[in-house]
């Protein structure tokens, strides 16, 4: 039998409708209009069409974007000094830094700059370790949205022995601390990891983040599993696939994540519900 899709764009809809509700009632009882800053150096192609959804999806939930675009030539002492402006704006909430940055720039540097009360993107050390005790004040944003398409399955995540195939502070580590929160057990799988086909074939929730295309065949999951496709990847006739072999998977597992259209909308919509959040902790009230 074949697998139910988890349609992201449809579930980071709905969610969107409930932020820009949210966001709407804040403004309306407080003033605090919530705002997003943007920061894009250089042109990268994909960054600017990424940054572009992001500022559409944001004026649908009423988020004020405060954007900056910057040349690829701007150093990082240009870039830091921006970084402070932002941070001392009480207009803003929440800070963007679109990624990759240009070679003269470490990465590392700008996004510790960024205020852990404004950390949008949950990526700041303050919020990371906040993390690992269950109490971030942002939540990095695929991850939280990665939960959030395995609670939309109405499988309960509780006792579910649960495998991360990927490490990386912006994915990996993260999604298997929030299913550890959840009371899953956890495999973290990466490039070391001894027969990984074996292990995966145990996650009855399976979540791919390494970046390699169809990667995760049919015979490396358990039938029935919730399988999570985090990956993006572009194969040479231009078309977009996953880490996970769509098509053979999808007729082994219970449920299974599209790409396009399952994990990225969902990125895009805990971006903008992180920054309502903070917006409402700015204006004194508790963030659910």
């Amino acid at each position: 039998m074949a697998a139910r899709v988890i349609d992201g764009k449809a579930l980071a809809l709905t969610i969107r409708e409930g932020i820009a509700k949210d966001s709407a009632e804040l403004h309306a009882r407080t003033g605090v209009k919530p705002g997003l800053a943007v920061i894009l150096v250089g042109e990268d192609p994909a960054s600017k069409l990424y940054v572009k959804n992001k500022q559409k999806a944001c004026d649908a939930a009423g988020i004020y974007v405060d954007e900056h675009k910057l040349p690829a030539s701007t150093t990082q002492d240009e870039l830091l000094a921006l970084i402070k402006r932002v941070n001392a704006n009480p207009l803003v909430h929440g800070i963007l830094v679109q990624l990759p940055l240009p070679k003269q720039i470490d990465s590392k540097v700008i996004l510790d700059a960024v205020s852990p009360l404004k950390d949008a993107d949950g990526f700041h050390p303050y919020n990371m370790g906040r993390l690992v005790e269950g109490m971030a004040l942002f939540t990095p944003c695929t991850p939280k949205g990665v939960i959030k398409m395995i609670e939309s399955t109405g499988v309960a995540i509780e006792g579910k022995r649960a495998v991360v195939v990927g490490r990386s502070n912006i994915v990996g580590k993260p999604a298997a601390l929030l299913l550890l929160h959840r009371n899953a057990t956890v495999t973290v799988c990466h490039s070391k990891t001894k027969d990984l086909p074996a292990v995966c074939r145990e996650a009855e929730i399976l979540v791919v983040a390494i970046g390699k295309a169809r990667f995760v065949t049919a015979d490396m999951v358990r039938e029935g599993a919730v399988v999570i496709d985090v990956g993006v990847n572009r194969l040479e006739d231009g078309t977009f696939v996953g880490d996970v072999d769509f098509g053979p998977v999808s007729q082994k597992a219970g449920w299974i994540s599209p790409v396009p259209g399952g994990v990225g909308p969902m990125t895009i919509a805990m971006l903008l519900d992180n920054t309502v959040e903070s917006a409402k902790r700015t204006a004194g009230l508790q963030s659910r």
